[in-house]
């Protein structure tokens, strides 16, 4: 105990934790808040969208390497679509699938179109290649990427590039702005 020269360690302990009231239940709160409810319906729905939209078509038509690709949902103004035709929106990324089998493909487009977006660039390039070495069925990665392109609801239009950016061997991508989740 202290001999009275000075304040107490109890006096001091007080000091320090300031005022304090008595608790008349000998039980912990809990009040740890709940984590945020998931909407499991549509991660499953969203899981066999993307499945669906990797599926293969058996056949692409009569597709050749030549010809163009042109893709736009309802809604995007055909000045917007000239305007991605003619090549005025800045590329801001590219994918080059040369070398890819089809599954190897399917998976570097999703990869790619899902990073870009949230990323949030806007306008990319896919370069398929023109299939000019394909069997006589046609250009195998050119049909694919028409097809898994017009399966994305995030890619709003999608056409064949300038020649100077690959031609026919190319498609610019123009995708959705992502919305801001805050």
């Amino acid at each position: 105990m202290n001999s009275g020269d000075g304040p107490s360690d109890f006096d001091e302990f007080l000091r320090a934790v300031g005022p304090v009231r008595r608790i008349h239940s000998d039980r912990a709160e809990k009040d740890t808040p709940r984590p945020p409810a998931r909407a499991a319906q549509r991660d499953r729905d969203e899981e066999q969208a993307r499945l669906d939209w990797m599926s293969d078509p058996l056949e692409f038509g009569d597709l050749q390497p030549g010809d163009e690709l042109r893709f736009s949902r309802a809604g995007i103004s055909q000045r917007v679509f000239r305007k991605l035709r003619g090549g005025h929106y800045r590329i801001q990324d590219e994918l080059d699938l040369h070398g890819l089998f089809a599954d190897e493909a399917r998976q570097a487009v999703a990869g790619f179109i899902d990073e870009a977006r949230a990323d949030d660039r806007l306008c990319v390039r896919i370069i398929h290649g023109k299939g000019q070495r394909s069997s006589p069925r046609g250009p195998v990665l050119k049909g694919l990427t028409d097809h898994w392109l017009r399966q994305r609801d995030d890619v709003l239009a999608f056409c064949s590039a300038r020649p100077a950016d690959g031609g026919t061997g190319a498609v610019y991508v123009l995708l959705k702005k992502r919305r801001d989740s805050s």
